[in-house]
């Protein structure tokens, strides 16, 4: 009788100790699956700005090999092409990010002397699927040559950059979870940032 006893109460602290270690035990999975998760959306944009960033260096006021002169009809053409290699990365096969996560998308010049000389904006539009200029343009394309020929002031020789702000939701339950322990993980999601700078070098002649 006592045997049998025994072995009850046994059992029944497993049962206990079992409870108790569960809830740390499932945090722990969630936390390693979301992870994993971020880990992909955070390497997809990466993809994407360096991507973004190499188109931009060549192609720098949209004119063949950089003369000093060049109209605005193909300078107009530059940042189209940037935005366009973007989202062919962040929509490619491989790609885990979402284009309707991606709250900015911003090419930018800076100077040898890591000055910042302008910067275009583009946001998301539902209505295309496609991202749209916002704002008027704060480093036009027209006058990018002048960086290569070394015209251009605070620094002269500048490089080009395209920075990417992406909203990553969680896609388990850990976000909800987290959310109620403060702001850090307001709503389940948290944002990420990530640019390339890459140097202004059109083909050469």
């Amino acid at each position: 009788m006592r045997r049998i006893l025994g072995l009850r109460s046994r059992r029944g602290q497993s049962l206990v100790e079992f409870a108790l270690i569960l809830p740390i035990l499932m945090f722990l999975l969630l936390g390693m699956v979301e992870m994993g998760f971020a880990i992909s959306h955070n390497v997809s944009i990466q993809t994407a700005t360096r991507q973004g960033a190499r188109v931009g260096s060549i192609l720098v006021n949209g004119d063949t090999h950089c003369p000093p002169g060049n109209s605005a009809l193909l300078a107009a053409t530059v940042d189209p092409g940037i935005i366009a290699a973007v989202e062919g990365a962040l929509t490619s096969t491989g790609s885990s990010a979402n284009m309707s996560q991606v709250t900015l998308i911003e090419i930018f010049g800076l100077s040898s002397n890591n000055t910042t000389l302008g910067t275009d904006k583009f946001t998301y539009s539902p209505s295309t699927g496609h991202f749209v200029a916002s704002g008027t343009p704060g480093w036009p394309a027209v006058g990018r040559c002048g960086a290569v020929t070394g015209t251009l002031p605070n620094g002269g020789a500048p490089r080009i950059g395209v920075r990417i702000t992406y909203t990553y939701k969680f896609l388990t339950p850990l976000g909800s979870f987290l959310s109620l322990f403060g702001t850090l993980f307001n709503n389940g999601q948290i944002t990420m940032t990530d640019q390339t700078v890459m140097a202004l070098e059109p083909p050469k002649p």
